[in-house]
């Protein structure tokens, strides 16, 4: 038996704040794009999170959902916190920061925070976390970033599963997922 939770039907307030999330993240990453050969939108990415939360982790929590949509907009547009906290109130702001890399920072700092940082985010954070890594993972290997050689995708692979390891006990199926998708990807990158 997994740990997965059977997901409560939303209520309408519940399903316009998606869709207004929806709506907000799609018009911020308008003109950006995924850095596979295809150059796919990115607001695929936002998507697939919330998708992977709600119908595979049976996450129920619109903040979380909308905080996954929203994961990627302080930290990659000309988004404000104090612009989603007054979209979206301050749970779903907090989410999002708690989630966001400090562009000012050299990429190699950003990423050993992320891993330092892991074990004490919030449980909420944790969910959009994990749902990032493992997104990010299977887009690895489905739809690399153009010019990756194997051992970048390797040392990617290493370093998401540092960070996950201070994520565990948020989600175990959601975990499990991400070991699963782990160990396919490595064989698969080789």
């Amino acid at each position: 038996m997994t740990d997965r939770v059977i997901p409560l039907p939303l209520h309408h307030d519940g399903i316009a704040l998606l869709l207004k999330a929806t709506a907000f993240a799609a018009e911020k990453h308008r003109s950006q794009r995924r850095k596979d050969s295809a150059a796919s939108p990115y607001i695929n990415h936002p998507i697939a999170l919330a998708d992977l939360l709600a119908n595979a982790g049976g996450v129920a929590d619109v903040d979380v959902l909308c905080a996954a949509l929203l994961h990627d907009t302080i930290e990659d547009t000309d988004t404000t916190p104090q612009e989603l906290r007054n979209e979206f109130g301050a749970r779903i702001e907090m989410i999002v920061a708690e989630v966001t890399d400090d562009k000012a920072l050299p990429k190699d700092v950003r990423k050993q925070l992320q891993v330092e940082r892991a074990p004490y985010a919030s449980p909420e954070a944790k969910l959009v976390k994990l749902a990032d890594k493992i997104c990010n993972l299977r887009d690895m290997v489905e739809a690399p970033p153009h010019g990756w050689s194997g051992q970048r995708k390797r040392e990617y692979f290493e370093w998401a599963a540092r960070v996950v390891d201070g994520l565990r006990g948020a989600h175990p199926y959601l975990e499990q997922v991400f070991d699963e998708q782990y160990s396919r990807g490595l064989l698969e990158i080789g």
